[in-house]
Formats: structure tokens, C-alpha cells, sequence
């Protein structure tokens, strides 16, 4: 559940730290005083997106930051833990500067919007007060439907197993109408992978080739070359072997004058053995020259037909054998292309797993259906709409969509004797707002989700009718956490606690004030909302009453 939000330079908040209760709980006030401006918060830190404009005028940037509630081995808890946020609780925090650019972070590591609303599908549904116009819509009475039968994974599955089978239909057409052309290919590329193969090219040998070209190329120069320093080191007069070895016998002479010439010598000796390793490398070296014009030509025959596959075919060398693979692969491809029977049969397993799957899912939306009806129906008995009945007709489609073999249609009779028909041309407007209030109670007291909250979804009702609201969402929040935002006395009075919500001029401007009502102040708050501008002994006695006092 929802312990605390922070709010700071959020439109006309200056600065709120809320903490909240459990149970059922009213943010009630005047209008234009901010209460929505709480659950627009709420809905912002939870990875709605962001703009400028929720800054407050003058100020840098907005802050909000939610504490939840984390039981430990919950959905939750685990999710923190595989995303590397410590799973001891969830603080989410949301910064939006004066540019518009935002950040967000949970228990203090930066996270990405994704990552928030991951978070927010396990901490808290918002019901906006326009929600149940979004029931108006085919897609979304078939989301909420699936939500309701926990299938919405089944759903993505079955949308899956439908474009796969799109996809091997669509290749198997294709094999058909380019047939000619496949031919044509598979010939071109039997032949380019004939004359690539040809040449037996590969990375490793590529390198060695070429060293022994530039050898091969260049023997004469690296002969010369070696002759030279054996003739320096140590097969000329002067060499420097034989003037190292005089040096050391010299000095061993005069060793026995002073002995501190001993590093002396022994550096001496060193670069001696040193010189002999090193002409005696030399030598072996001059042995193995080999100026050879024939493999020589050879060698640079073989880079020639290389270099000119790869310029013929616009790679460089090393990229051969990557070509060569590609055309290998695309061979196959078109084998298969040229295979009638087995595309038929990929095509025919590719409908054989949506339909299974797709018919799992219509077994669960049927049940579901059935469930909702009775549901909605029993609701719209106490939302003063005696005789209704609402129904979840779900309409088979010959050969399926990618959402499943069937549409779903939400239809209500409002009235006894009035048939059921499409929900959107048969409701009236509050007729809508009840039912689709109805619904949005019956689906959250399905959900997991621990914090409910209503944002102004009981426009349109009043009367017996507000209080029987009341008693759902009071009812709903024996379960669960619920905050509803309201203009109605009838539902503010069945709830645990309320706070009101008031704009007042400050130095800084008109800001927002949250103020917890006590028993004194729930009676006065309920006796405004009765009353209106003048509060009468009466009106308190009735906003009494209400609450049960």
C-alpha cells in the first residue's frame, strides 16, 4: 500500500508530505482546489510521461517521490531483486526540470520510465473520472475482459502464434508468385559460391600468405641486409664480437689491480654471449633465404584472385568468408522455397499452434464473460437500474485475429423490457458512468494490486444511488487500499478517513493545502458539501448522521 508522497513545485503545490492509512480514504474540497492534482502526482511518479509545464511558475524543477509497502516474497520483492533495486522497500522518485527533461529513480538508483510502470502494474491502479468512456472501445472491453481472466500472457502468446502464422503464409504465397525468380537466383548463387569456394580463402592462411609474399617479394633486400650485420658483428675485421671479446680479456687482466672492476667485465661477458646468440641467429637466418621466382609468382597469383573476388563482389577479403556463409544460408532458404509441401506444412503447424492456443483463450474469456455479467448485472440492481442486465457477447471471427477467434462486445439493457444492445448506443450518460464504475470495482476487486484510486468516478450519479457508490468502495476497501476523490457527501461519509483539500494566496503564490479532517472536521467538510455556502445546525446534523456519529 501507498505510506507516503512528497510533492514539491508540482503546478500549484508548493511543498506536501502526505502519510496514508489503510482502508477507504475521500480527498474532498472545493473545485479547483488541487485534489486531482494529488492523484496526477501519484500517476506521474508511477511513469506517466512528463512536461514543463507541471513545474511551478518560477521554480527550477518538480519533485514527488511514493513510498510503497514491501512484503517480503511478494511479486513485488522479487521483481526489485531481478531489476538490482533493494527489495527491503520501494521509494520511487520522479524529477522533472523547467526544460521538461525528467528523471526517475527507485530506492535511489536511476530507472527508466519502462522500469517505473513495470513497478506501478504491482503497486497501483488509477482510475481517471473519463475512464469509462475508454469502455466505449472494442480493444478495451476485451483488455479488461482478459485482465479479469488473468490471460492477458495467454493474449500476447496467441498474438505471437497469430504473426508467425501471417508469416509463413505470406512466404508461402510468395515461394508461389516468385518461383521464376528463385530459380534464377539459386542458379546465380550456386555458381558464386562455386567460384568463392574455389579459391579456399580463410582468415588464417590470408595472414600467412601474405607475410610470405612481402618475404618472397623482398628475399635479395633481406639477404643483402643479413650479410651486412654478419660482416659488422662478426665475420669483418673490425667486428664488434671480436673488439667485445678483447675488451674483456683486457680487463680480466686488471682484475687483480682492483677488483671493483668485476661488474664491469661481467657486463661485458653478457653482451658478448649475447652477440655470439645473436650472429649465430643470423646465420641460420641467411641459410633459410630462399629468393624463389616461382613461388614467388605463385603467391602473388593466389592474392590477385582473391583481391579480385573481393573487389568483384565489393568486400574486402576478410569479409569472404562471411559472404560465403550468407550465400550458403540464403540456399537453404530457397531450397526450402522451392519445397511446396513443406511450406504448406510449416504454414498448416503455424495455424495448428494459434488455434490451440487461441482456443484456450476463448475457454477462459467465456468463463470470464459469464462471471462479469452476473457481476455487473447484480450491481446495476443497487446503481438504480432495477430490471437491468449487462451481457459480454463475444462475437466468433471466421479466421481468427491476432487478439483471438472472437470479438468482444460489452451490451446492457438498462431497463427491465429494454433488449441488450451495444453498450455505447443504449447507456446514458449516467447510466454509463454507473455501470462503468461498476466495473472498474469489479475489476480492481479481481486484481492483485494493493492501492486503488478513483479520481472523480462517481460524475453523474447522486442521491441513494452515491451512497450505494460509497458502500462498494468502503466494501472495496476492507481488501484493499483505496483513495477516491470526490464531490459527493454520500461517498465521503462511508469513508475511514478524509482529507480536504483547499487553494489559499501565500507569499509564494496560490498553493494547495492538505489538511486531515478529524471527527469535528469531517462533520463541518460533509456539512459543506451538503450545504454549500451556508452551514445551518441541520446540515451538520444531517453530515452527522451521514457519518455515523
Amino acid at each position: 500500500m501507498l505510506r507516503r508522497l512528497y510533492i514539491r513545485d508540482y503546478v500549484i503545490v508548493d511543498e506536501l508530505e502526505l502519510e496514508f492509512a489503510a482502508g477507504f480514504g475521500a480527498l474532498t474540497g472545493e473545485t479547483g482546489a488541487g485534489k486531482s492534482i494529488l492523484v496526477d502526482a501519484l500517476s506521474l511518479v508511477l511513469g506517466e510521461r512528463a512536461d514543463a509545464s507541471l513545474v511551478r511558475s518560477g521554480c527550477e524543477k518538480a519533485e514527488i517521490s511514493a513510498e510503497f509497502a514491501v512484503s517480503a516474497g511478494s511479486p513485488l520483492a522479487a521483481w526489485l531483486s531481478a531489476n538490482d533495486f533493494d527489495d527491503d522497500a520501494c521509494l520511487l522518485r520522479r524529477v522533472v526540470e523547467s526544460s521538461g527533461r525528467s528523471r526517475g529513480y527507485i530506492n535511489g538508483v536511476p530507472a527508466t520510465l519502462t522500469q517505473m510502470r513495470e513497478a506501478a502494474d504491482f503497486l497501483a491502479d488509477i482510475h481517471g473520472q473519463h475512464a469509462h468512456h475508454s469502455l466505449l472501445r472494442s480493444d478495451a472491453q476485451r483488455q479488461l475482459l482478459d485482465g479479469l481472466a488473468g490471460q492477458r500472457p495467454l493474449a500476447d502468446e496467441v498474438a505471437a502464434l497469430h504473426a508467425a502464422w501471417r508469416k509463413a503464409k505470406e512466404a508461402r504465397l510468395a515461394a508461389e508468385k516468385n518461383a521464376e525468380a528463385n530459380i534464377r537466383e539459386r542458379e546465380m548463387l550456386v555458381w558464386q559460391v562455386k567460384e568463392v569456394a574455389a579459391l579456399g580463402f580463410d582468415a588464417g592462411s590470408w595472414a600467412e600468405t601474405t607475410i610470405e609474399h612481402k618475404r618472397l617479394a623482398h628475399a635479395a633486400s633481406l639477404q643483402a641486409g643479413v650479410e651486412e650485420a654478419l660482416e659488422g658483428l662478426s665475420e669483418g675485421e673490425l667486428a664488434a664480437m671480436w673488439q667485445v671479446e678483447r675488451m674483456g680479456a683486457r680487463l680480466r687482466q686488471l682484475i687483480d689491480y682492483d677488483p671493483s672492476l668485476k661488474g664491469a667485465l661481467e657486463t661485458i661477458e653478457g653482451a658478448q654471449i649475447q652477440l655470439q646468440e645473436a650472429a649465430h641467429a643470423l646465420r641460420h637466418y641467411r641459410d633459410r633465404i630462399d629468393v624463389d621466382p616461382a613461388r614467388l609468382a605463385e603467391v602473388e597469383s593466389r592474392i590477385q584472385a582473391v583481391h579480385d573476388a573481393a573487389r568483384k563482389y565489393r568486400v574486402q577479403p576478410e569479409e569472404l568468408p562471411q559472404l560465403l556463409a550468407g550465400w550458403g544460408a540464403r540456399l537453404v532458404e530457397l531450397e526450402t522455397l522451392q519445397d511446396a509441401a513443406a511450406l504448406a506444412e510449416r504454414e498448416a503447424q503455424a495455424q495448428r499452434d494459434y488455434l490451440a492456443r487461441a482456443e484456450a483463450l476463448t475457454k477462459g474469456r467465456k468463463k470470464a464473460a459469464a462471471d462479469l455479467g452476473k457481476a455487473v448485472t447484480e450491481a446495476m440492481q443497487q446503481l438504480a437500474m432495477p430490471g437491468g442486465r449487462f451481457e459480454v457477447a463475444l462475437e466468433k471471427l471466421p479466421e481468427g485475429a491476432a487478439y483471438g477467434l472472437e470479438s468482444v462486445d460489452f451490451r446492457v439493457s438498462a431497463h427491465a423490457g429494454q433488449p441488450v444492445g451495444p453498450l455505447s448506443r443504449v447507456a446514458s450518460g449516467g447510466e454509463l458512468s454507473r455501470i462503468g464504475l461498476a466495473i472498474q470495482v469489479i475489476a480492481s476487486a479481481a486484481g492483485n494490486v494493493p492501492t486503488l484510486v478513483f479520481d472523480e468516478v462517481d460524475v453523474g450519479i447522486g442521491g441513494g444511488v452515491a451512497e450505494i457508490v460509497g458502500r462498494l468502495l468502503k466494501q472495496l476497501g476492507g481488501e484493499r487500499q483505496v483513495l477516491c476523490v470526490t464531490h459527493l457527501p454520500q461517498v465521503a461519509a462511508q469513508a475511514d478517513w478524509q482529507w480536504t483539500i483547499a487553494k489559499e494566496g501565500s507569499g509564494k503564490g496560490v498553493v494547495s493545502r492538505v489538511m486531515p479532517l478529524d471527527r469535528e472536521g469531517r462533520i463541518e467538510e460533509i456539512a459543506r458539501m451538503l450545504g454549500g455556502v451556508k452551514i445551518t445546525p441541520t446540515t451538520r446534523q444531517h453530515a452527522a448522521e451521514m457519518l455515523g456519529y
